[in-house]
């Protein structure tokens, strides 16, 4: 009776050896990450990662196992695994995960691997298939095979979902996280989505395996992980514009010219579709509180300095109401000194329409500099020179220009065709204005014609233009240039201090359309000076740009 006992004893000891030593899915799918063991939510559609993982279907490799240089035929395959992370705890989040084969090979319509036709003149005359799983399948049946019986089904011993075109997906795509893992069959790349409603909130890794159809294993073949946070804050951007500004990423903008703030909410699950957003704005100049529901609204600082801007996005979120289940009432018990009631993370409330909702809130914050600039530049007469024949090389014509704002320290002069599309030139010089913005600006034509002109004028902050269309006679002639206005005073304000440095002495340009309607659609005149140099100055037509010897002109 007692050898009957002892024999029990040691089967049951040799059992519970082999339980332990039995290979889990957080032991494969963890990638040499140690975790301490502890209690995940549960993610719906996944399952626990304490599972056991069947090790003779699908064996598996240390990261240093020899046996990973043949696991492809060809090369190595490397994978790449993205997400659309952040994401609002109650969203969907969508993972895609790509195979990147070796050169020259690629899938074809029937999931097979092949090798592309005259990929490299010196490519081997071989086999046309990599892996030719399609013959595999036809001769076999695949579950025909009694040695494949039982080969269609995963790690856990779940058998393959039979969709139409299954047997085509010859790749095992095992993804793991917060201690559960997911299941499916693919091709060469594949997507899924994951509810956060149950996950944790903060930083988290997703891992992912990925094993090919053998003839009587699965085979690994590569692995890849991402981070992807999970927030109760809604992961929002603030964009911050103004018209003509060049350079929209130095916080710098003018004064009495009207800011435009748009908000961007990352949602890619469309969560936030049903919802009520409401948009809070403190701009930190004193003008008080805004509230808009609008993600897109201006402001306009009448004051220069720095402020620092305060938005809160509120989202009234509709949910199912959950079910009202009585508390029963406890005994009197005497309040801990040292204890206070926690706080709910997220409230549910009924909505005036009988249903339920939740609040969720997003933050922003910025700082931005406020600066004086050029306001506006008015052409107020265009007069042609009068030369004798003798001077007469080239028409000249003077242009009075006056502005509004800051004192200008440059003068660019751009001349184009009718039209006002092709360029024929661009000049800049230094200008010296103590007191009042008024200049005579002097520019030479090859020829009489007539002309596109763009006047700007800037200093260190800022920029603004003006633009004419002008009749110019020739070099002989005199009298007031026969000129047509296309529009006088063009507000094109540009924001820009880091420029004074780089770019002193010749600024970032673009003329403006001919007519008011195309000027006023024209969107940010910025773009690289030496781009700018190679399309303006094919040659520069401009015979005497400063004219030293009349003090006052141009």
């Amino acid at each position: 009776m007692c050898g009957a006992h002892r024999h029990l004893t040691l089967l049951l000891l040799a059992e519970v050896v082999l339980c332990a030593a039995a290979l889990r899915f957080q032991d494969v799918l963890s990638n040499g990450r140690t975790s301490p063991v502890m209690h995940h939510n549960k993610i719906q559609g996944w399952s626990s990662d304490q599972n056991k993982w069947n090790e003779k279907l699908y064996p598996f490799w240390e990261d240093n196992d020899p046996r990973w240089k043949d696991c492809w035929k060809g090369g190595k395959v490397t994978t790449k695994l993205v997400t659309d992370s952040p994401a609002l705890v109650g969203s969907n989040m969508t993972f895609v995960v790509t195979l990147q084969f070796p050169k020259c090979q690629k899938e074809d319509h029937d999931g097979n691997i092949i090798y592309q036709r005259n990929c490299t003149p010196d490519s081997p005359a071989q086999d046309q298939y990599v892996y030719n799983w399609s013959e595999w399948i036809d001769n076999c049946s695949w579950e025909n095979c009694t040695s494949n019986h039982s080969h269609n089904v995963f790690p856990d011993g779940r058998l393959f979902s039979h969709y139409p075109g299954w047997r085509r997906r010859n790749f095992v795509y095992l993804f793991h996280t917060s201690g559960h893992y997911y299941q499916t069959i693919g091709r060469s790349s594949a997507i899924f989505s994951v509810n956060t409603a149950n996950i944790t909130l903060g930083k988290h890794i997703m891992a992912v395996s990925i094993y090919r159809r053998g003839h009587s294993t699965y085979v690994p073949i590569a692995r890849a992980s991402t981070t992807y946070v999970v927030t109760d804050k809604i992961p929002l951007f603030v964009s911050m514009s103004q018209k003509h500004d060049r350079n929209i990423s130095d916080s710098i903008f003018i004064k009495d010219s009207p800011i435009t703030f748009d908000v961007k909410i990352h949602d890619p699950s469309y969560y936030l579709n049903n919802s009520a957003i409401s948009y809070k704005w403190n701009f930190g100049d004193g003008s008080g509180l805004f509230v808009e529901s609008s993600a897109t609204t201006s402001h306009t600082f009448a004051l220069q300095g720095n402020f620092t801007l305060n938005l809160t996005v509120q989202a009234i979120i509709p949910v199912p109401c959950k079910p009202v289940t009585p508390t029963p009432s406890l005994p009197t018990l005497a309040a801990s000194s040292n204890s206070d009631p926690p706080v709910p993370n997220e409230t549910t409330e009924d909505n005036p329409d009988g249903g339920c909702h939740i609040y969720r809130y997003g933050y922003d914050t910025a700082g931005i500099a406020i600066v004086e600039g050029i306001l506006e530049v008015n052409i107020i007469q265009m007069t042609s020179i009068q030369m004798t024949e003798s001077q007469a090389e080239n028409p000249l014509v003077d242009f009075v220009v006056t502005c509004q704002g800051s004192l200008p320290t440059e003068v660019c002069t751009a001349v184009s065709d009718p039209t006002c599309q092709v360029s024929q030139g661009m000049v800049c010089d230094p200008v010296i204005v103590t007191e009042e913005c008024l200049l005579t600006i002097r520019r030479a034509f090859d020829e009489p014609g007539t002309y596109c002109i763009n006047i700007t004028l800037g200093d260190d902050t800022s920029q603004a233009l003006a633009s004419a269309l002008i009749s110019v006679n020739g070099g002989s002639s005199s009298g007031t240039t026969k000129g047509v206005f296309i529009f006088l005073g063009l507000l094109a304000v540009f924001g820009t201090i880091g420029a004074f440095v780089l770019y002193k002495r010749y600024k970032q340009y673009k003329p403006i359309e001919r007519s008011a309607g195309q000027a006023e659609n024209q969107e940010g005149l910025s773009a690289y000076v030496s781009s700018f140099k190679a399309f303006f100055f094919p040659k520069s037509t401009e015979k005497n740009p400063l004219l030293k010897s009349k003090p006052g002109i141009v």
